[in-house]
């Protein structure tokens, strides 16, 4: 039962820290990540991403250009990229390394050491991640909501607001989170399975081979 529950659990977190780090590269290429409605035109919606900004028109429908120079980006979307770039990498690791960890996988059976050690270091990494991620996509939120409640600014000006990549962002870093957690427990909080029954015959085999030479087991 022990072990039913510790592989659930491992299939669970390795499911969510996957889901985190293909919405994190969605989140990172999405070009909605501020929203500009005109009250002049309600036809037309701006939208800001990393990497572009777009207008989308009933008539002609979304059209996108993309930044002309890094440097010229305002600060928080300087650094999202970077951020962004630097969880989807972390993020990726944490597959890989934690992947080698699932007791589903049968390469390295008879190492649970180094198979929990990959786990705790794949749940590291996706903590690593899960708080990358969430870093620019706040920050991003808490420059908006600064400029929106901006007194300085005219009542006439339009104001930007969230755009649908900063709640897929939240889910993405909360999703590498949570994955992370319940991979650092199914390897911390519960016990190494025991011995599978090929184990348990070739222990037996190593046994016998020790009485017919009639030397003492080493181990022992």
């Amino acid at each position: 039962m022990a072990l039913v529950f510790r592989v659930a659990m491992q299939f669970v977190g390795i499911l969510l820290s996957l889901l985190g780090w293909v919405l994190s590269i969605i989140t990172t290429y999405l070009p909605h990540w501020k929203n500009l409605n005109l009250d002049l035109n309600e036809m037309e919606n701006w939208t800001v991403g990393l990497w572009q900004t777009c207008v989308t028109q009933e008539e002609v429908g979304m059209q996108c250009k993309d930044f002309d120079s890094f440097l010229a980006l305002p600060a928080e979307l300087r650094i999202s990229r970077i951020l962004m770039f630097l969880s989807n990498g972390l993020g990726f690791l944490g597959l890989l390394v934690s992947g080698f960890g699932l007791d589903c996988l049968r390469i390295g059976e008879r190492q649970q050491d180094v198979k929990k050690r990959l786990l705790i270091l794949g749940g590291i990494l996706f903590w690593a991640a899960g708080v990358t991620a969430l870093a620019p996509v706040s920050w991003v939120a808490h420059r908006t909501v600064q400029e929106f409640w901006d007194e300085t600014i005219p009542e006439i000006v339009p104001r930007w607001e969230f755009g649908e990549a900063l709640f897929i962002g939240w889910f993405a870093g909360f999703s590498l989170l949570l994955g992370g957690c319940l991979l650092n427990w199914a390897a911390c909080g519960t016990q190494v399975p025991l011995a599978s029954g090929h184990y348990a015959v070739a222990e037996m085999q190593t046994q016998c081979s020790y009485l017919e030479n009639g030397t003492a087991n080493p181990s022992v």
